[in-house]
């Protein structure tokens, strides 16, 4: 299964937290929680349901019997008529979606849908920051390096509670996400609810911006260190390219940094993950029936031998948390700084057809190469830091200063 963009096989994600990372930068996304993008497939048992209710099993009859008498009191006795057929099913299957009771399994409207599966390359459009679409609101990240969303004072764990005035209270934070994003040169006001202190007001202006996936330098030491910023279909390649002229400069140890990513694509986790363990399962991918894929190590890892640390925080995640739960298992690295987020289940993207947008529902849970199973758990890193808001304010990052010592001391 090639999960690749831009082939006609399904496209998995890990989305993130999607932990979903998702980027606030455009229409394109690779923030998705573990996922695939699928044609659709009607059971054949409801497929007739939407148009002939008279066509289908005995049983599915019976049990539709109330939803259809719903559905004809609405036509004959609402107030305003004539009312919208098509509004009534999408909100029915934003209905069965959210009956299932759980937070990742829901359904896109076709305009939010079209935008989010809208493909650009290298340039994007809005405010510039990676976000969390799996939290009960949208929540920043990391803002992106001189990006308008850090110049506005935008932190990690700023959660948007409101979109230009509109509460986004029950809305779906991917939903949140699309309102967002706009063009450059436009205004979005949000409003940011912060630990500590009381919900303001943020005014930015988007903007054009340029995404990076990966980027790294060598630190005082010869310690080479690699920042992770979401796992994309370029990211293998920019990871290799920069650990190839990392490498050349013999470094004694290696910092990899996954905090505030909350995913992307399932197989560039595993290509990641690749580049720093030999051989070895990096995962395995658990479905409610009983049967469990493998997912191992692929050859020729450019950093398989070099001492390393993992910087995690609570919003690291999906893909971030395969990779750092793979190197913590196979006892590669130590983690250093907070328990992760938690994102551990598998979702399917499917559109529907008519071009009605599209339902995510959760298939299967991934686990560790020992078998743990993270959602909604996290993985503990092996030793504990914590980076304060006065930490944040000061320029100050204790948990990238002891991963370094540990190295040194290594």
């Amino acid at each position: 299964m090639d999960p690749k963009p831009g082939n006609s096989k399904p496209i998995l994600t890990i989305l993130g937290a999607f932990v979903a990372l998702v980027l606030l930068v455009g229409t394109c996304s690779t923030g998705f929680v573990v996922g695939r993008i699928t044609t659709p497939r009607i059971p054949e048992s409801i497929s007739l349901l939407p148009t002939s209710p008279a066509a289908e099993s005995d049983q599915t009859s019976e049990l539709f019997v109330p939803f259809w008498e719903a559905w004809q009191l609405v036509h004959e006795q609402y107030i305003e008529q004539p009312v919208n057929d098509e509004l009534l099913m999408r909100g029915a299957i934003k209905g069965m979606m959210e009956a299932l009771g759980d937070e990742h399994s829901s359904y896109i409207e076709p305009s939010d849908y079209e935008s989010f599966t809208a493909v650009q390359a290298g340039e994007y459009e809005g405010i510039g920051a990676w976000v969390n679409t799996d939290a009960e609101y949208l929540t920043i990240s990391e803002p992106m390096p001189g990006s308008p969303a850090e110049k506005a004072g935008l932190q990690p764990g700023d959660e948007i509670i409101a979109i230009d005035g509109v509460d986004m209270t029950g809305t779906d934070p991917e939903v949140a996400r699309q309102h967002v994003l706009g063009p450059k040169g436009s205004v979005v006001t949000l409003t940011i609810q912060r630990e500590g202190v009381d919900p303001f007001d943020v005014e930015i202006t988007r903007a054009s911006i340029t995404v990076p996936s990966v980027e790294g330098e060598m630190l005082e030491g010869k310690i080479a260190y690699v920042h992770i910023y979401s796992f994309g279909a370029k990211t293998t390649q920019e990871l290799t390219t920069l650990l190839e002229q990392l490498m050349t400069e013999d470094p004694v140890g290696l910092v990899l940094d996954l905090r505030n990513n909350g995913g992307g694509y399932r197989d560039t986790a595993i290509e990641v993950a690749s580049q720093f363990i030999g051989d070895g399962v990096i995962m395995y991918e658990e479905y409610g029936s009983g049967p469990r894929d493998t997912f191992n190590a692929e050859p020729g890892g450019l950093a398989t031998d070099i001492p390393m640390v993992v910087l995690v925080n609570d919003l690291s995640a999906s893909a971030s948390e395969i990779v750092a739960g793979a190197l913590q298992d196979h006892g590669r690295a130590q983690l250093v700084g907070t328990v992760t987020f938690g994102k551990g289940s598998v979702q399917v993207w499917t559109p529907l057809s008519n071009d009605e947008g599209a339902v995510r529902i959760t298939i299967a849970r991934w686990l560790t190469p020992n078998g743990r199973q993270i959602h909604q758990i996290g993985l503990t890193p092996d030793v504990a830091v914590e980076l304060t808001e006065e930490d944040f304010t000061a320029g100050l990052d204790p948990q990238l200063a002891k991963a370094v010592e540990l190295l040194t001391a290594k």
